[in-house]
């Protein structure tokens, strides 16, 4: 019975932490899915939305700018108009960076308390000066995990017309010409197994 019971709880681990290893799929931002992130908009008048797309850790800022332009064009055919234009966007980068020791590495400690070896040795022209393997020696320095862990968070402003886009503005888009262009590169979420 223990040994089910244990492998039932590390399969849902290993189950979890697929689930939390892959970039944010094109769905909308629910707080407490199994992938973070996603698309949300506010209606700020009837043709005008901000429209945001957030990425967890493993999804690039390409992708987030990508899934963006999509919803934008999504919501766009969706109130029944046919161009939008990006009066205003940003993209945010949020970075951690995390220090941590080698788990693995605690040399000298624990089993002989905070002994370690040092010693004295007398320098020409310096005089006498002590050595320590944890000062200035890379072999024998604590070993640390310096990692820097980037998510990018991207939004716009959108205004939509109707009839064909204006010529002359850049920021002007083809909704379905947007949705025919990047709809090989959406990844949506897995459908669940029931």
């Amino acid at each position: 019975m223990f040994r089910k019971s244990t492998t039932l709880a590390a399969a849902a681990l290993a189950l979890g932490l697929a689930a939390c290893a892959t970039p944010t799929p094109y769905q909308p931002n629910i707080r407490g899915g199994a992938t973070s992130g996603g698309f949300s908009e506010v209606k700020l008048e009837p043709n005008r939305f901000r429209v945001n797309f957030a990425g967890n850790s493993l999804t690039s800022r390409e992708t987030v700018e990508g899934y963006l332009l999509f919803r934008a064009a999504e919501l766009t055919t969706q109130n029944g108009y046919d161009w939008f234009e990006i009066i205003d966007r940003d993209v945010d980068k949020h970075s951690r960076t995390y220090v941590e020791p080698d788990p693995f590495y605690r040399p000298w400690y624990g089993a002989y308390g905070f002994w370690r070896p040092s010693w004295r040795y007398y320098g020409r022209g310096f005089g006498w000066r002590g050595w320590d393997p944890f000062w200035g020696d890379p072999f024998w320095a604590d070993r640390v995990d310096v990692r820097t862990i980037d998510r990018f968070e991207a939004s716009a402003e959108i205004v939509m017309g109707r009839g064909p886009k204006p010529a002359d503005n850049v920021r002007a888009f083809e909704a379905r010409a947007v949705i025919d262009n990047l709809r090989s590169r959406i990844v949506y979420p897995e459908a669940k197994a029931r």
